[in-house]
């Protein structure tokens, strides 16, 4: 019961009047032949014709194949000069200064998957906004990572590890894998997804057995995710109590996962060195490379890792080719 009118100025009053962000330094686009968005823009809601950009169907025009699709109109945030210069509109997106935080599609044709487009009997509006990019924009902070309730899991991180933030990039890398996939991880358990071998429980699965591996590069050589389950239920309780309720469960999910894979990792690593001490090849076979990967959990990367100090190399064509061949079979059962 409401379409292009009503969505522009909630969008424009949320951000501008709820959310106080600054008029000046937003930006809208529209899809270049949708003209009644760029008069309702500037009528209507008020903004100055220059700040509303034009963009082809490649970036503000939503469809995937056939059915129901339409023009899109995005609002970008301009960050600030600390993150480039304002030459253009274009080029300060490219340097991440000018970020899209909001996107309105007019979900107003059917396309016949031809390139035939009719109108809509019934017209639609959807909305995408990313919560954590809007909160790095109200935290003023560069990434999502940043963003506070995302700071006390990397706190908690560092503290099991005796590491400390931004001292070392490649440790840095590590702390984010894990922050990222303990929050991913927590929710899955907590929506009653398993670890496994296949689909949703296989990603589950390799989610945290890489969880594990950067905790070992981090010098953690002990089970430890599952403490860190407890940041993540407190961070998150308020809008998600479920998380709190099965905190025990989730807990010995993710414990029982975390100590199978460090038993794992350690047949893979002895299998690893048998390997290497039968062979005078400096390839590694990548049928031998996909049985430490797929059996015993242990990934490719460290595979490589290892060999390269031992002067040789992996067999990655032959290694990509069985896993993809894996994907398939487990995705047609």
């Amino acid at each position: 019961d409401y379409f292009k009118h009503e969505a522009t100025a909630w969008a424009w009053e949320y951000l501008t009047k709820v959310l106080e962000i600054p008029e000046d330094r937003l930006w809208v686009t529209i899809y270049e032949e949708d003209d009644e968005a760029g008069d309702i823009w500037a009528n209507e809601v008020g903004v100055p014709r220059d700040r509303i950009i034009k963009l082809g169907k490649a970036d503000n025009f939503w469809e995937h194949g056939s059915g129901p699709c339409g023009p899109c109109s995005e609002i970008h945030f301009d960050r600030g000069e600390k993150y480039g210069p304002f030459e253009s509109f274009e080029q300060a997106g490219e340097c991440d200064r000018i970020i899209e935080i909001w996107n309105l599609v007019f979900t107003q044709f059917d396309n016949d998957g031809k390139g035939n487009y009719t109108q809509l009997a019934t017209k639609n509006i959807d909305t995408g906004m990313g919560l954590e990019r809007l909160a790095c924009v109200m935290q003023d902070v560069d990434n999502l990572f940043e963003v506070d309730t995302l700071q006390n899991i990397m706190k908690k991180i560092c503290s099991v590890a005796g590491v400390n933030y931004h001292d070392d990039p490649t440790t840095d890398v590590s702390i984010r894998v894990i922050t990222d996939h303990i929050r991913s991880t927590t929710f899955m358990v907590g929506d009653g997804i398993r670890p496994s071998n296949e689909g949703r429980g296989y990603v589950l699965r390799r989610l945290l057995r890489r969880a594990a591996r950067h905790g070992r590069l981090l010098g953690i050589n002990h089970p430890f995710l599952a403490d860190v389950v407890d940041t993540v239920i407190h961070e998150n309780e308020c809008a998600y109590p479920e998380l709190r309720e099965k905190s025990a469960m989730i807990k010995k999910v993710i414990a029982f996962e975390e100590e199978n894979f460090y038993k794992t990792i350690d047949k893979g690593f002895a299998l690893l060195n048998d390997i290497i001490d039968r062979t005078d090849a400096k390839v590694l076979s990548g049928e031998d490379a996909f049985l430490l990967s797929d059996t015993f959990g242990f990934p490719i990367d460290l595979t490589k890792e290892i060999l390269s100090e031992k002067g040789m190399s992996v067999d990655e064509d032959r290694f990509r080719a069985l896993v993809l061949q894996q994907r398939e079979t487990a995705r047609a059962s």
